[in-house]
Order: structure tokens, then sequence, then C-alpha cells
């Protein structure tokens, strides 16, 4: 199933003026997440940081996070992915410990196999996972998750993803490929192909956000799939921010329930 929405080029100018105040609102020492790299036999490199919980114990079994940065953050610094979210993770590692990935999506890839027409000035995203392969650079994601899997005891049952706009959508395509893998997800402004949500529907549920007024991805992207999943007999929360433009991860992040609900869930 094919969707497509119009941005027009001013909306870019607006959403990349809210990356960098929200950038600077969030800035913190972000040391504590190791920085490494890790190289998929695709031939595709993959930088990455990795939270581990305070007092880390290689005997205990952790959940597991997994975070999909945006398209704003891409390139090969290892650092520009922990803009957003970050901080988050930081606050609450005492109350939810959890070991945590912020891989960074290499310049002018992306995490999602969306199409998208720039031949127009009112840019168009498609959405059809049928058609398309998984992109390498999910597909190494994929791969370091199952690395990482073998290197410390994660539980299997408590792995969890969460993306916001391009790492949104990098959400909504890794539990349709890869159902079996994630006890929850968290997309984030985004979008993804309805068709296919009875592949994951029954098996994870779902907190999707959206600001009402996104002029980016519109938020009849989200709509849509949170209609998709609940015909399909998913669990989905859905969460629509009145008035809120592409930033509605600032209110995500805001939500007392979020962890909780988040750490709460566990693979059926």
């Amino acid at each position: 199933m094919k969707q497509s929405f119009s941005p027009t080029p001013f909306c870019f100018t607006w959403v990349l003026a809210v990356f960098l105040l929200s950038g600077q609102a969030e800035a913190q020492d972000t040391s504590l997440y190791q920085q490494k790299a890790y190289l998929a036999k695709n031939g595709t490199e993959i930088p990455y940081r990795i939270l581990y919980p305070v007092g880390f114990d290689p005997s205990v079994k952790y959940p597991l996070v997994l975070f999909l940065h945006g398209a704003g953050e891409r390139g090969n610094d290892n650092q520009a992915q922990l803009v957003h979210g970050s901080s988050l993770f930081l606050e609450k590692q005492a109350q939810f410990p959890a070991i945590v990935v912020f891989p960074q999506c290499p310049k002018d890839r992306y995490w999602s196999s969306v199409k998208i027409d720039r031949s127009q000035p009112k840019y168009k995203f498609d959405y059809n996972y049928k058609s398309t392969k998984e992109t390498p650079e999910l597909s190494a994601v994929m791969a370091l998750l199952k690395d990482l899997r073998r290197k410390h005891k994660i539980d299997r049952n408590r792995i969890y993803i969460m993306g916001l706009s391009m790492g949104g959508m990098g959400t909504f395509e890794a539990i349709t490929r890869h159902p079996r893998l994630f006890a929850a997800a968290v997309p984030v402004c985004a979008g993804g192909d309805p068709s296919l949500v009875r592949k994951f529907a029954k098996r994870m549920p779902l907190w999707v956000f959206h600001g009402a007024e996104d002029a980016v991805v519109h938020v009849d992207y989200s709509r849509e799939m949170v209609k998709a999943i609940e015909s399909a007999g998913g669990r989905v929360k859905y969460t629509e921010y009145p008035g809120v433009n592409h930033n509605s991860w600032d209110n995500a992040f805001a939500e007392p329930e979020l962890f909780p609900w988040l750490f709460s869930q566990k693979k059926k």
C-alpha cells in the first residue's frame, strides 16, 4: 500500500531550526555512552553509542533499547545521533536499567526503504515494503543487535525499538521485517506500510506519537498505521498533539508514563 504526502520547502527550513533548538536544550554530557563501530557482513559500517546500566553486571540479563535517530543526525561523527533522546535514558537509567544502543546512519542513507520523489518542489514519500528490500543500513543494525545478544546476557523477551522521523519509519519497517525480535515499539512522527501490519500487530504493543500540525511527515501516516493495527487486532496506544509540528518527540519524551509502559512490556 502506498502513501504520499507533500511538504513544502519552507517546512524543512522550519524543522532545521527546531532540530538546532532542541539539540541545544538536550545538550549534556554523553560520555557515558561508549563509542563503538560495527562492520556488517554486507560491508556497511555503523558507528554506534552504547549505554550500559550503572553498576553493570555481565551475569545479569538486561533489557535492550534500540533508538533510531532522524535524518538530521546522519553522518559518521558518532555523536549527532545523541541529540534527541539520549538524555532521557541518562535521567532514567537508575529506575530503568537497560543496555541502550544509538546507531548512526551514514550520510545520504536511510533506515527505511521509503521512496522519496524529489523531482518536484513538493516531495512525495511512498511506503511499499512488498516491492523493496531492507536497506543495508537497517540490515546492519539488525546484525549488530544479533552480535550484542551473543556478547551480552540480553533479556530476549524485552528488546525494544524506538525512533523519530526517519528513525520512526525505520522502526515501523524493522518490526514489519523482524516481528519476532521486539517486545514493543515506539514510532514518533513517522509512517509505514499499513498493508503489512498483520505481521506484527498481535505480537507486540506499540505507542505511536505524532503532532497534528506536522508539516514534514503528515499526521495521516500515523493515523493510517494505527487504524490498520487496530483492525488487525493489535494493541496500540496513540497520542496526537494538537498544534504540534514535526518535533513531537519533545512531547513524547516528556510523557511520564512512556518509560513505565515501555519497560513493562514482554514478548508474547
